[in-house]
């Protein structure tokens, strides 16, 4: 039976997307299937960010340290970045363009200036190694890119097909955009559609290595608007129960911006509320508290590490986040303790918990306020108005309710193919274009979802997807290994962290040492496994001869356990 909250904000979500409301809903035909669209939303991002940057022109939009930038100075900057991409580079409608770098505003101006010019705009995972880098600038035929002196760095290292400038974003906006103000000039900026590719954003699947998932600008703000109406939901629920805030609406930008969700549901999102950004370069919960009291933060989100850092922090009572009414979570479960010592120990502000894919475009679920605490282990409903949640066998059919299968969505907001990698995008869709996201779980009586497994062979450290089969062949490339395993083992901070387990080739010695340093050339530290075990004997193998992952699993879970007993 649907909860008394549901029921309101259902009520509330018929209003805003009804006939003459501001979401009303359209439809739009796609692969021979109809999907709802939000009409009012404009069709590119371009347009989307000269509609609300003018809104929103003299408020307050990014804050950097001392520095302070309003949607109209920021907005003028992204079109001076847009013209000389044009003009200086000679950029052409569709090129691919990657932004290597940490966050600050020249990464926000930059990518609205890649999307003014009709460029498709690369986000590159700043953690990854120069190998990691050059392999993804390829794969995806990115030509140009925009690094920071750290990422420009290990790109000088490496043979790829990418002219890097280098851009020193710990500058002012202006200082820092130089290199490509520099060589800019007037120039007519491309016409647009839904239909243009706008972003390429990058996913490690089963197979390891990453996949560029490709979205079109319908899709991008499709998706943002379906947080817009979640965020205006809530809005008219506190207005209902007279709990509203005067407060600028504000939030900080602590996560990765070459993440979906702080692309999506944090920066993009922000136009439109009018809502201040608070860039943090690197995550600190005591700096993210003296951040929340000065700037008056309205709203946390980030993975469920950095709430918990903040919940469990011995300085938190030195500080006021009484402004702070929701922390919201993302990218990986939250354990159910922390959903009730949030709600008991953070002076009134709520938890929340959304569940979406880089594929989606961040769009998937949410569980807020009582509903969350009703049922704390579940992501909540498929979010309205623009999902379309199922779960489905291997078949592609739809499971009776309550049984267990594949977690599949399908929206508008679904991103359009892996670039350049049909395989890929056949096996991530069904033939009626349900994405595929490889979570196995369940719907109970009330649609709510319960994510109880993987169907890919993913560990989630901290809400950052690690490939095991990525993982195990970074271990095979040394001769010295003879068979490896790779598999996520319990954290009590990061909720999961890799692995591993090794076999030793014939007359070869191996050290722990000796496979970290090994490793550290390879692959991001993110992905390197905490505990490394060097087996005596050779791997167990089922019947088919292929290594027994889930016996290994088990059996080396069941040691750090034990090992974190004693």
């Amino acid at each position: 039976m649907p909860s008394e909250l549901d029921t309101r904000l259902d009520a509330i979500m018929d209003q805003l997307t009804g006939a003459g409301g501001p979401l009303a809903l359209t439809t739009i035909e796609q692969d021979g299937v109809t999907l709802p669209m939000i009409a009012a939303a404009p069709p590119t991002l371009p347009q989307y960010f000269a509609y609300f940057c003018a809104q929103h022109g003299a408020a307050e939009f990014l804050v950097c340290g001392e520095e302070r930038l309003t949607f109209a100075e920021v907005y003028a900057q992204a079109q001076a970045v847009a013209m000389a991409l044009v003009a200086g580079f000679g950029l052409q409608k569709g090129d691919h363009v990657g932004i290597a770098a940490r966050n600050a505003p020249s990464w926000i101006v930059l990518y609205m200036g890649i999307l003014m010019a009709g460029g498709v705009a690369s986000l590159l995972n700043g953690w990854w190694t120069g190998p990691e880098l050059a392999d993804a600038i390829d794969m995806t035929d990115t030509k140009l890119v925009f690094a920071d002196p750290p990422r420009a760095q290990r790109l000088a290292e490496m043979k790829h097909g990418a002219d890097v400038v280098v851009l020193d974003v710990g500058l002012s906006l202006e200082q820092a955009l130089a290199p490509i103000l520099g060589r800019g000039g007037e120039a007519p900026l491309p016409e647009l559609t839904g239909d243009d590719i706008a972003t390429i954003l990058f996913t490690s699947g089963s197979t390891g290595r990453s996949k560029g998932a490709i979205s079109t600008h319908r899709a991008v703000v499709q998706g943002t608007f379906n947080y817009i109406a979640q965020s205006l939901m809530s809005l008219q629920l506190l207005t209902q129960m007279g709990e509203t805030s005067t407060l600028q609406p504000a939030t900080l930008l602590n996560v990765p911006l070459f993440h979906v969700t702080a692309e999506v549901p944090v920066m993009l999102q922000s136009f439109a509320i009018g809502r201040k950004l608070v860039i943090m370069g690197k995550w600190d919960a005591e700096e993210a508290m003296r951040l929340m009291e000065n700037e008056k933060i309205t709203y946390f989100v980030g993975v469920p590490l950095m709430s918990f850092e903040i919940l469990t922090h011995p300085n938190r009572h030195k500080y006021d986040l009484s402004t702070v009414k929701d922390f919201a979570a993302g990218g990986a479960p939250r354990p159910v303790e922390h959903v009730k010592r949030i709600e008991d120990e953070m002076g009134g502000a709520k938890p929340l918990i959304g569940y979406g894919l880089t594929e989606t475009n961040g769009v998937g679920c949410g569980n807020f306020r009582e509903n969350y605490l009703a049922k704390p282990n579940s992501t909540g409903r498929a979010s309205r108005p623009l999902v379309d949640l199922a779960i489905l066998d291997d078949a592609g059919q739809p499971v009776p309710q309550g049984q267990r299968g594949e977690v599949c969505m399908r929206s508008v907001c679904n991103f359009l193919h892996y670039y350049k990698n049909p395989d890929a995008t056949r096996e991530a869709f069904t033939a009626d274009r349900y994405f595929r996201s490889g979570d196995i779980g369940y719907l109970d009586e009330d649609g709510y979802l319960f994510i109880v497994d993987r169907k890919k062979d993913i560990i989630i450290r901290g809400g950052e997807n690690i490939s095991c089969q990525e993982v195990e062949a970074a271990l095979y490339e040394n001769q010295d290994v003879a068979e490896a395993a790779v598999f996520g083992l319990a954290d009590p901070k990061f909720g999961e962290v890799p692995g591993a387990v090794v076999h030793a080739a014939d007359g070869a010695t191996l050290t722990l040492e000796g496979l970290h340093a090994f490793l550290a050339t390879r692959l991001a530290a993110f992905k390197i496994p905490e505990r490394i075990w060097i087996a005596p004997d050779p791997l167990p193998r089922l019947g088919t001869e292929k290594i027994d992952k889930v016996t290994i699993r088990n059996h080396y879970r069941a040691l750090a356990q034990q090992s974190a007993a004693a």
